[in-house]
């Protein structure tokens, strides 16, 4: 294995010490009793189809009361995008900010941030899991995915979800260096499944992932792609990126990260 692919039990020996640092923001680690750490170490030997055999497609992630909500939640990764583009939108406050969906859909189209705050949206209060070993509990309303992606006409052989992100992190091999993330479509609708715009009751916040940020319950947080731009529907992600399904996977993570 090369030294820039990482197994998620060493990720979660070296995400020890960042665990701490994040109990001290008002985050906690994820505790052995909710089983999380089992499921990540156990990881390397269940498939996804294992995974999905044992949590069913359609069980809900655990939702949280108001007094539940972290009094800091942990802003990780990138937290303030340096693309042009992006920091024109986030100049005006994203009045012309639109997000794309194409790819294998048969109504390729695009939203504003109004239009999508005008849909039916759903609000829910959910722990996020980190690979790193923290946890952080907030509150989220946005747009089900399921929903867009129904006005577009998906096309029979569309398998995966791919989000293009605004953020960059180092450069990639296809020379892009912008971050990008995909799930199933199962996965895209899951009711828990929601592109988020607000977060806490707020307009979600730049370091958030402003204007929508992916909120996929089920997994853990880096398959949560923030700062979406645009969303493409394919077959394959074999040639995107360097063909792994996601930036963190191109570097060892492991696509599927259900728990």
């Amino acid at each position: 294995m090369s030294n820039d692919r990482l197994s998620r039990r060493r990720i979660l020996k070296l995400g020890a010490g960042a665990a701490a640092v994040a109990g001290l923001a008002g985050c906690g680690p994820i505790g052995k009793s909710d089983g999380v750490l089992d499921i990540l170490g156990q990881a390397e030997k269940l498939t996804e189809r294992v995974q999905r055999f044992i949590l069913s497609s359609g069980q809900l992630a655990r939702e949280f009361s108001e007094s539940d909500i972290s009094p800091y939640f942990l802003a990780n990764g990138s937290t303030d995008p340096q693309e042009p583009g992006y920091r024109a939108h986030a100049a005006e406050g994203f009045a012309s900010w639109r997000l794309e969906i194409g790819g294998l859909v048969e109504r390729p189209t695009s939203y504003s941030l109004d239009e999508l705050r005008a849909m039916p949206s759903r609000t829910q209060i959910t722990r996020h899991d980190c690979v790193e070993g923290w946890s952080c509990i907030g509150k989220w309303k946005g747009v089900k995915l399921s929903h867009l992606l129904e006005q577009t006409g998906i096309a029979a052989n569309a398998r995966y979800v791919v989000f293009h992100c605004a953020d960059a992190l180092e450069q990639t091999m296809d020379g892009s260096g912008q971050y990008y993330e995909s799930i199933a479509m199962v996965d895209a609708f899951h009711p828990q499944t929601i592109l988020a715009y607000e977060m806490n009751d707020e307009t979600l916040p730049i370091p958030y992932g402003a204007p929508v940020r992916l909120r996929l319950e089920r997994q853990l947080g880096y398959k949560m792609a923030k700062y979406i731009m645009r969303i493409e529907l394919v077959e394959s992600f074999a040639q995107i990126g360097r063909g792994r399904g996601g930036f963190w996977e191109d570097r060892g993570y492991e696509w599927y990260a259900g728990i």
